[in-house]
């Protein structure tokens, strides 16, 4: 069986691919960063010598290389059981003093880039009424928080899209699950202060999207809401 993967170096997409790698999976994924891309193959091919990874750099907010990414991936695996739409982009501003780019930059990311790659991937996983997707989207996806006005609107875009796409996908054999972390740790906080502790591990997230995915196909589990318990 095939995962694709997206922002899976870091966070939570690592902590995914990590789980799906356990579970004897293959591996497609990609982040901006072909180094880190290379360190990622390096240590799976370690702890996961049976898991086959195709690592491709790519900006999912650029619709060519989104859509370059998935022609890749169906010509190397030509099937499709399991894609998490993970990569993503905050930046902290305040709707009414921001500039333009910061809504129409995560927008590209955090909505085009899943939007652009689900469809280029979705015929494949049609075909065979077989599939899950998940779309990382966040506490944000459903209240407002400080902070995170611009980035809150992207999120809320990103559950619009998941929940009109399980709809549409009823009779085709695809799953579609919407995951709603709260503040989960990740190299991104050091240096903030904020203790590891009072945040979710990636490991707890990724745990719950593996047991989505893993139960029968009569059933979905539609959104999976997690906060840290503090």
């Amino acid at each position: 069986m095939n995962a694709v993967i997206t922002g899976a170096t870091k966070g939570i997409g690592y902590a995914i691919a990590q789980a799906f790698a356990a579970g004897g999976f293959d591996l497609a994924v990609t982040a901006r960063s072909a180094e880190d891309l290379r360190a990622m193959r390096r240590s799976f091919a370690s702890y996961f010598p049976d898991s086959e990874v195709l690592a491709l750099p790519a900006n999912l907010g650029h619709k060519d290389e989104a859509k370059n990414f998935a022609r890749e991936v169906l010509g190397h695996f030509s099937t499709v059981d399991v894609l998490v739409n993970n990569a993503g982009l905050f930046l902290a501003d305040d709707i009414t003093e921001e500039e333009d780019y910061v809504l129409e930059q995560m927008m590209t990311v955090n909505l085009f880039g899943p939007y652009y790659l689900t469809k280029a991937l979705l015929p494949a996983m049609k075909e065979r009424h077989h599939g899950h997707i998940f779309n990382i989207c966040s506490t944000a996806s459903r209240e407002a928080e400080p902070d995170k006005g611009a980035y809150g609107v992207t999120k809320f875009a990103l559950l619009g899209f998941t929940k009109a796409l399980r709809l549409e996908l009823q009779g085709h054999g695809v799953r579609v699950t919407a995951v709603l972390p709260g503040a989960t740790w990740s190299s991104s906080w050091e240096g903030t202060g904020v203790p590891e502790e009072s945040l979710m591990r990636a490991e707890d997230v990724a745990l719950a999207v593996w047991n989505a995915w893993s139960m029968s196909r009569n059933t979905v589990v539609e959104e999976i809401l997690m906060r840290p318990q503090g």
